[in-house]
């Protein structure tokens, strides 16, 4: 990264209210192009969401930071995230947390992003072929949860692998149509919403993918 290319990174992500430095130092740190391959790396340092196979998509990083940033991860939080994808997200998460869970349907994209895990030398992630949608329940209950697909609903299951005093940020609405970024606090007397603006996910698929 040029020092004007990690000019206007850093500048797009503050753009979007980003103001914790702990989030915009991971967001510098680990470098975008790594999970990203052929006529796209150029385009690494872009705030623009871009193809990664399967079908599926890298958030553009402003997103990926107004996310971290409204998950605020402690160091000593475990954090579920549901939909590696490139494995981006769970990098960044990785900076800030104890120990990342991250879950994909798709096999093709869980080793491609462990492998670059193995390259960074991220060790406190675990990535896993596994339904999303269910959760982890092995290692519930988590301190955060983060979901990388738009569900029409806060998955149940999720939920109730929840922490009190735990946050879940995610997507939420119908995949054709306008969804919310939404985030949700889980207290003793109930579940306190925050709605945090229009966004535009793939949707949350049940089950795991044939390939």
């Amino acid at each position: 990264m040029t020092p004007e290319e990690k000019m206007q990174f850093l500048y797009a992500i503050r753009s979007r209210g980003i103001t914790d430095t702990k989030v915009l130092n991971a967001m510098e740190k680990i470098d975008r192009k790594k999970f990203l391959k052929g006529v796209f790396e150029e385009k690494a340092y872009q705030d623009i969401p871009l193809p990664i196979g399967c079908g599926q998509t890298i958030s553009q990083p402003s997103v990926v930071a107004q996310m971290t940033q409204s998950l605020n991860v402690t160091p000593r939080c475990k954090v579920l995230e549901i939909g590696t994808g490139s494995g981006y997200q769970a990098a960044i998460l990785s900076r800030l947390a104890r120990r990342v869970y991250t879950l994909e349907r798709h096999l093709e994209l869980m080793t491609q992003a462990q492998n670059v895990f193995d390259v960074l030398n991220l060790s406190n992630i675990t990535a896993m072929r596994s339904d999303g949608s269910r959760g982890l329940p092995a290692q519930a209950p988590f301190d955060r949860i983060l979901l990388t697909a738009a569900a029409e609903d806060p998955p149940a299951p999720l939920l109730e692998q929840l922490k009190v005093n735990g946050i879940m940020v995610l997507p939420v609405g119908q995949s054709d149509s306008v969804q919310t970024m939404i985030k949700i606090t889980k207290t003793e007397k109930g579940l306190i919403y925050h709605e945090m603006g229009e966004v535009r996910f793939v949707p949350l698929i049940e089950g795991i993918a044939e390939v």
